[in-house]
């Protein structure tokens, strides 16, 4: 999820929560890299450090997390940088996947109309987003600046019908002596921990390393370093048929091309371990769908090559006005399936299979809508389109509009049942 500001510097007075003192100031910074550093005062003595978000421009994009479980009801706008956009059939080229021929069926929506001619996504659920929080805390502290996702979380969206989990992890907590070095074992457990209690459930894990195409702050751009990196995680994870490697998430600030080669340089990593599962790529831009074609990825991703032909293109997509999934106002009923058709007809134009990785809105009847329109649309596209997820579940979320968090996250009381739901 990014997040466009207008100003480089404010500050925000809590007196609400903190007292009439309480001051939050954000400063932008150019060194060590464009940066926004948030400062607290009158709550503790002095002023204190207490987040820091990476910028994707020196003007106004965030891309990166602010975790303030404290403040979340009074700096809405703030918490909503937490991570995120912050948001196959065997193709001749060999970057698609081997997903089983599709089942066409007319999906009934409970609330009045149907998705005619869909065909069912394969992968269907939800982000299980924690354990990449605490951007710039490594390693951190588990329960403090970050936590792993909740089992009880997973089993109630398995009891939906739902079968898909992306979880994102932060690299730098799982290699903390670079990408070359060995894993932290108490790390590496707990993404096992996850993952093999998700895919008992008969569901599928997505292992995310949310990092933006970066490491420790700086553009991945040892791709024989980052093929190692995944040549080791997927021997982690190689014998779970039901584990599925996306390799990056949403890289920003470098071109396509430069993209697609991390990209090229995963897909090999994860092969060269003898792993064979699904793979998901993503581009630059935040890997947008309705930026896929403008921003260059349509021309340099044509040429990625899987040899297992088990590879498909992770895109991300909000419905308000700026794509950032910032706000809980969706721009029109029928914004979505506008900004997918371009890579809709991409994908088909090329053999490609499509995954959804994000997706988001807010409570209301014209994001529900928005929402409702886009995942039949993207059902209608005859099997192009193997599945979706929402951003974001996970325990931390508090009042995130776009929290699906069970039982009480905002988006579990509308979002689930009226957008969601109907297309498992």
């Amino acid at each position: 999820m990014k997040f466009a500001l207008a100003l480089l510097s404010l500050a925000y007075v809590l007196p609400s929560v903190l007292g009439s003192s309480a001051t939050i100031f954000i400063e932008f910074l150019s060194n060590p890299y464009p940066h926004l550093q948030v400062w607290e005062s009158g709550v503790n003595a002095g002023a204190k450090t207490i987040a820091e978000a990476q910028v994707a421009t020196l003007v106004s994009l965030v891309s990166t997390s602010i975790h303030v479980r404290s403040l979340l009801d009074d700096i809405n706008a703030l918490v909503d940088l937490n991570q995120g956009y912050s948001q196959c059939q065997k193709g001749s080229n060999g970057a698609s996947s081997t997903a089983p021929p599709p089942t066409t069926t007319t999906n009934s929506n409970n609330n009045g109309g149907s998705c005619s001619g869909a065909t069912k996504f394969k992968y269907f659920g939800v982000n299980e987003s924690s354990a990449e929080f605490g951007d710039g805390k490594f390693p951190g502290v588990l329960g403090t600046d970050y936590t792993w996702p909740s089992p009880s979380s997973i089993d109630y969206f398995v009891g939906k019908g739902m079968n898909f989990f992306r979880i994102p992890f932060a690299m730098e907590r799982l290699s903390p002596s670079g990408l070359t070095g060995p894993f932290d074992a108490t790390y590496l457990s707990g993404l096992k921990t996850i993952v093999s209690y998700t895919t008992s459930k008969g569901a599928y894990a997505a292992i995310d390393p949310h990092n933006y195409a970066r490491f420790n702050g700086a553009v991945i751009t040892n791709t024989n370093a980052f093929s190692t990196w995944w040549k080791n995680l997927a021997n982690e994870f190689k014998s779970n048929s039901r584990v599925i490697f996306d390799l990056n998430n949403e890289p920003w600030g470098i071109s396509a091309s430069e993209a697609a080669t991390l990209m090229q340089a995963g897909i090999n990593g994860v092969r060269s371990s003898g792993a064979s599962q699904l793979i998901f790529v993503e581009g630059t831009s935040w890997t947008g769908a309705w930026s896929w074609i403008s921003s260059g990825n349509g021309d340099a991703f044509k040429s990625l090559n899987d040899p297992l032909g088990n590879t498909a293109i992770e895109m991300h997509q909000y419905l308000d006005s700026d794509g950032s999934g910032s706000s809980g106002t969706c721009v029109s009923s029928t914004v979505g399936v506008e900004r997918f058709t371009a890579a809709t007809n991409w994908l088909k134009a090329n053999n490609l299979k499509g995954f959804l990785g994000e997706i988001g809105g807010g409570s209301n009847d014209v994001c529900i809508a928005a929402v409702k329109n886009t995942l039949c649309y993207l059902q209608q596209q005859g099997g192009t389109w193997i599945g979706a997820a929402w951003w974001a579940a996970g325990p931390w979320w508090g009042t995130y509009f776009q929290s699906i968090e069970p039982p009480s996250g905002a988006a579990v009381s509308r979002i689930l049942p009226e957008a969601l739901l109907p297309f498992v």
